[in-house]
């Protein structure tokens, strides 16, 4: 993790933590003096927020410490934590207001709203705002998932909070209490928020696809590369915010020397660490015919059966041996196979009906990147 990464999260999330407990502290006093439960469960979520703050300063701090023999690809997963920790704590404040709304339902108790009240509970909304547009935009601009979903959250608190706002106005007005349900409306996004960011700490934590645009830039990159004919099963690996390893297989024609793939795979080490940071732990090696026009016609025939079948994606890393009489290939299929022995047995036993003699090894890959 890069040091202006870090210092921008760090001051990005104490303002947070400042402008929350500052919001916090009037809003528990007004929801106390004015006995508005609405009120006083928009502060338990404003010094919820300030808390997530707190553990996003701390996960952070822990995601920047450097390798060691424990942790040889360092510790940039525990912001991932820091996150779950975040998602509990803000689980636990929905489940709090909405326990708290309840019981205003069952045993209703009616609000004495002032002025100074609706003031602050206006400022409140403009305050949460500013600040989910700025936490948001410095998320975005540092790659830091939790102080874009900080951002986002801070936006759902001002409509909570204009939504309190617009229930002590009903009620002034008609003096009809909306409090209680207004309480577990708040509690409802504050729970539905928690589960949303449970789930995608979790993805990252398990080990999701990788993003897109970086796998086809890596593609490209690789691709560029005048002896390459194909890159097929790259993998991305994500240890943290901006820490990606990857491996990925080259189809080169059979005449390359070794010293030739050497300088080739360094080469493209280096193209594609400086244009994405990803850096290429593994690079292997595919190797097709050049001289040879019956494993040409092999390949064709071959091709033609395999990508027959609906459930097979792609087809790469090709050799046929005629003096052998061995035919090698990687077969990607489909997520909805259910068995990948099956369904090789299906494809050899096709091939060998056309192919007699020949020794047919299909490897099975799956579709791991777009």
């Amino acid at each position: 993790m890069s040091k202006n990464r870090e210092e921008t999260i760090i001051k990005t999330s104490i303002i947070g933590i400042i402008v929350n407990v500052m919001l916090s502290a009037f809003k528990a006093v007004v929801g106390l003096l004015s006995n508005s439960i609405a009120i006083t469960l928009d502060a338990i979520n404003n010094l919820s927020d300030a808390l997530s703050s707190i553990v996003t300063i701390i996960g952070t701090k822990l995601a920047g410490k450097m390798p060691d023999r424990e942790h040889p690809l360092g510790h940039g997963r525990m912001e991932y934590l820091s996150s779950l920790l975040v998602s509990a704590i803000i689980l636990y404040a929905g489940f709090i207001s909405l326990t708290e709304s309840v019981k205003k339902i069952i045993r209703p108790e009616l609000p004495d709203y002032s002025m100074a009240s609706l003031i602050i509970v206006s400022v409140a909304i403009a305050a949460k705002i500013l600040l989910g547009s700025f936490v948001k935009r410095q998320g975005r601009k540092v790659g830091s998932s939790a102080l874009v979903a900080s951002g986002a959250d801070a936006a759902f608190d001002a409509l909570l909070s204009a939504s309190v706002l617009a229930s002590a106005i009903i009620y002034i007005i008609w003096h009809i209490s909306l409090e209680p349900f207004v309480g577990i409306l708040i509690s409802a996004f504050i729970i539905r928020a928690g589960i949303e960011m449970v789930k995608e700490t979790l993805d990252d934590i398990l080990g999701k696809r990788a993003d897109s645009d970086l796998s086809k830039k890596v593609r490209q990159l690789v691709a560029e590369e005048p002896e390459v004919r194909g890159a097929y099963d790259l993998i991305i690996h994500n240890y943290g915010p901006d820490k990606n390893y990857a491996s990925v297989h080259l189809e080169l024609p059979d005449t390359m020397t070794v010293e030739q793939v050497d300088l080739l795979t360094r080469r493209i080490e280096v193209k594609v660490y400086k244009a994405t940071g990803v850096v290429m732990t593994g690079v292997g090696v595919y190797s097709y015919n050049t001289n040879n026009d019956e494993s040409a016609r092999i390949r064709n025939l071959v091709q033609e059966i395999v990508l027959s079948y609906d459930w097979v994606l792609q087809m790469h890393g090709f050799y046929a041996d005629t003096e052998k009489k061995t035919i090698r290939f990687d077969a990607v299929l489909s997520f909805d196979i259910r068995s990948y022995e099956d369904a090789v047995k299906t494809i050899c036993g096709r091939l060998h009906s056309v192919l007699p003699g020949y020794e047919i090894q299909v490897v099975p890959d799956i579709d791991v990147s777009d």
